[in-house]
């Protein structure tokens, strides 16, 4: 009788592990332990996590005429934006911030999720720390792909991030809603047996800019994620959901009422074009969005060799929201806007 009920335990604990062994991974934010603030190269939530933070400013200690908070995309970090647009906007007067999301580059718990809401949180109070930081000074916030997600879940929320304008680059809004279920199948499958198993980022075919040296010298930065965990993946594409769910309400919290610049890219791989209409077509007139079409365009629109215009379109946009962009893709994007997904 014994001997049974030891083995019975022994078969539960080992049903117990192999379970867990499956759950998919989540760390969000800790419990509040303090007041978040910028502590010199870092910034620090409530929870205590410190945040790498990068700062490019004006050349010759001028003043900046306005200051762009950036969020980088899945599996990078905050110096990805570094060696393309930070120069030119600094070079115009424009203070650049970013900062390493939770999960990636030197943040904590690198290549684990995170969670949308935390992620949208630390975006929400990063814009607060550096809104005090230059007071007075107009405030933009910049997301590229997974990045910009996490600002379209910041902006729907009750506490949107204090700024005066959005900046949404070839935005991550590949939700479960419009892609082939056969793909919904597999991740959903994988998520459930496999959900710590890591693959690799590269697949053959797909390219995200046309810059293939800066690519390839980018991708040998030790900070970058090569390997992909499968909860990871899936936690992306609950990001993506929820930005897809977040659109209708983009803004609308926020009494600033903060215009919205959306650019895209017509050879971008990554993220298809029908739902990236479909997320356009379902913001409201309160956005007042004005969209971007580059039809040599990647997903990496800052990094492509075009990336120069992509700057000039923005910092024209900062200027006077209203006015048509330099390069005309606001022009092209009439057209586009309005074809059949």
């Amino acid at each position: 009788m014994r001997r049974r009920r030891l083995l019975r335990a022994a078969l539960a604990g080992a049903a117990a592990t192999a379970t867990a062994a499956c759950t998919p991974r989540m760390i969000p934010m800790g419990p509040p332990v303090g007041e978040p603030s910028l502590a010199g190269d870092a910034l620090v939530m409530a929870d205590g996590a410190r945040l790498p933070l990068h700062r490019w400013l004006p050349p010759g200690g001028r003043p900046p005429r306005a200051v762009i908070l950036a969020l980088h995309g899945f599996n990078e970090y905050a110096r990805s934006f570094a060696e393309d647009p930070a120069p030119l906007f600094t070079a115009a007067g424009v203070a650049v911030y970013a900062y390493d999301q939770r999960g990636f580059g030197q943040a904590p718990h690198r290549g684990i999720w995170a969670g949308a809401e935390t992620l949208a949180h630390d975006a929400a109070t990063a814009a607060r720390l550096i809104r005090a930081r230059h007071p007075g000074v107009p405030l933009v916030l910049l997301g590229e792909s997974m990045g910009a997600s996490v600002i379209m879940v910041a902006a729907a929320s009750a506490e949107p991030p204090p700024v005066d304008g959005y900046v949404l680059l070839a935005p991550a809004v590949w939700g479960r809603s419009t892609m082939p279920a056969l793909v919904r199948w597999i991740l959903d499958a994988a998520a459930r047996t496999i959900p710590l198993v890591a693959f690799r980022n590269t697949v053959g075919g797909i390219t995200p800019t046309d810059n293939i040296e800066r690519l390839q010298r980018w991708s040998r930065d030790p900070l970058i994620i090569r390997e992909t965990r499968v909860d990871a993946a899936k936690g992306l594409v609950d990001l993506m959901d929820e930005a897809v769910a977040a659109a209708p309400r983009f803004g609308t919290a926020s009494p600033r009422h903060p215009p919205t610049l959306l650019l895209y890219g017509a050879r971008d791989q990554l993220v298809p074009a029908g739902p990236t209409r479909r997320v356009l077509r379902s913001l409201p007139a309160s956005a007042r969005a004005r969209v971007g079409y580059y039809a040599e365009g990647h997903h990496q629109l800052l990094r492509d060799r075009n990336g120069p215009a992509v700057v000039r379109d923005i910092l024209a946009w900062i200027e006077d929201p209203t006015a048509p962009l330099p390069s005309g893709a606001d022009e092209a994007a009439q057209g586009w806007i309005g074809e059949a997904a």
